[in-house]
């Protein structure tokens, strides 16, 4: 299975469907609307048995998921968009979301995470690198820094993002 955190309006599960007919794919929505619009789609297209979004806060779902080394890879995009002080309490990236994202994935498992906000790509950059357990799996040694999206699926932001010419910081780490 492969988590989507934030899938909002769903436009990355169902590129990522169509990109690879293997996948079954759990998306964690924290707003109940988009969830179970997304949800229905899905179920419409007849996804429902391959994808589902559920109206959960990964914060709080990922802690009760299992079983342990079950998760091929989990997606992150554009997360937290305000960089404002008072949205601090909102990121989801972070040491508590990590150790659950370790736990889940299965060996070599991977976490991608994308931003088209250059200080919080520094952010992310630094809290993974120094969580234990993680391997920068980039397109550089070393380096968790991709050029390229390569799950053959954007999300509608990144869509946006590369319409408007701005840049997009990717970020590819397996589980060590």
């Amino acid at each position: 299975i492969e988590i989507e955190i934030g899938p909002g309006r769903g436009g990355f599960v169902f590129e990522r469907c169509a990109a690879d007919p293997s996948v079954r794919l759990l998306g964690l929505a924290v707003r109940l609307k988009w969830a179970t619009i997304v949800d229905g789609r899905l179920a419409k297209a007849g996804l429902g048995a391959r994808a589902r979004v559920l109206a959960e806060d990964a914060k709080t779902a990922l802690p009760r998921l299992g079983p342990d080394g079950s998760v091929r890879a989990f997606f992150v995009h554009f997360p937290d968009p305000w960089w404002k002080k008072r949205h601090e309490k909102r990121l989801v990236v972070g040491d508590a979301f990590l150790s659950d994202v370790l736990r889940l994935l299965e060996p070599g498992g991977e976490l991608f995470v994308q931003t088209d906000v250059e200080e919080r790509a520094d952010l992310y950059a630094r809290v993974v690198s120094e969580q234990a357990g993680f391997t920068p799996a980039g397109d550089e040694p070393g380096s968790p820094r991709l050029a390229e999206n390569p799950f053959g699926a954007r999300s509608p932001r990144e869509h946006r993002a590369i319409a408007d010419g701005l840049p997009v910081y990717r970020f590819l780490w397996t589980k060590a």
